[in-house]
């Protein structure tokens, strides 16, 4: 055994510092504010989104995981990614509760410095979206300040599997029938009803209806946040601000499993 086969733990002879494997001075380095002289609250409204953009990459990470093992026939493992997903969503929805401290008058000292900057243009957050089955090839046409590097992560999303596509993938590996909307409902009515034989197809299909209710408490978190701010203000991307957000609450990525409860 030598010291260069097991590294040592504490601060005598390391390697790395909790500095340098986090890159926190790059990190610091990147919230650089539009306003001069700079407005108290832009930092706050900075940091948040772009902690929402960290925490959007591990939620793709996870989905993407759950998906592609859908596909090769496992349940377990998805699910564990997908209850994984919900803790951080509900840091995403408590997180919605920082930026509710900034009053409108203190978003206005600096709103207009954003436009035509908008979370709208949030890539990660369409991925994840296009990801969980609400693939939406119009928004490649309404928005046009995607980089090609991008438009082409996006174009990939709406041409892969989605998660829904792994679940479906996963029942025709069980051996129910997957081709139509009536086949799929007598298999999940056959699931439903008979847990002890299907527990994990069971449980997995609730991880997901718990994914797609995060999303939507997410939407609607998020308008009232907004209505807060900027009452019914256009957005700063020319959106009709809180009406456009409140026309996606009622989105639903798995309609089929909450239409279930109503067969049951």
């Amino acid at each position: 055994m030598t010291t260069e086969t097991y590294p040592s733990f504490g601060e005598q002879g390391g390697r790395l510092t909790y500095g340098s494997y986090l890159r926190v001075p790059e990190l610091l380095e990147l919230q650089i504010p539009e306003s001069k002289p700079p407005a108290h609250d832009e930092l706050l409204f900075i940091t948040i989104h772009q902690v929402y953009e960290l925490w959007f990459k591990l939620v793709l990470h996870e989905l993407d995981n759950a998906r592609d093992r859908m596909l090769a026939g496992e349940s377990y493992l998805p699910r564990v990614r997908l209850e994984r997903t919900q803790s951080i969503m509900r840091v995403l929805v408590g997180q919605v509760d920082v930026i509710d401290t900034m009053t409108p008058q203190d978003f206005l000292s600096f709103r207009e410095k954003l436009a035509p900057a908008s979370g709208f243009q949030s890539v990660q957050f369409r991925e994840v979206e296009f990801l969980s089955g609400l693939k939406d090839p119009g928004y490649l046409e309404r928005f046009r300040g995607l980089t090609p590097a991008e438009e082409e992560r996006l174009r990939a999303r709406l041409a892969e599997p989605s998660l829904w596509d792994g679940y479906l993938a996963l029942l025709a590996h069980h051996g129910f029938d997957v081709t139509s909307e009536d086949s799929r409902e007598t298999a999940l009515k056959q699931i439903a009803n008979d847990r002890e034989k299907y527990g994990p197809l069971w449980d997995l299909a609730e991880a997901l209806v718990a994914h797609d209710q995060s999303l939507a408490l997410w939407r609607s978190r998020h308008v009232l946040m907004a209505e807060r701010q900027i009452g019914t203000k256009p957005g700063t991307g020319g959106s009709a601000g809180g009406r456009y957000l409140r026309s996606r609450i009622e989105l639903r990525c798995y309609p089929e499993l909450w239409s279930l409860r109503s067969a049951l």
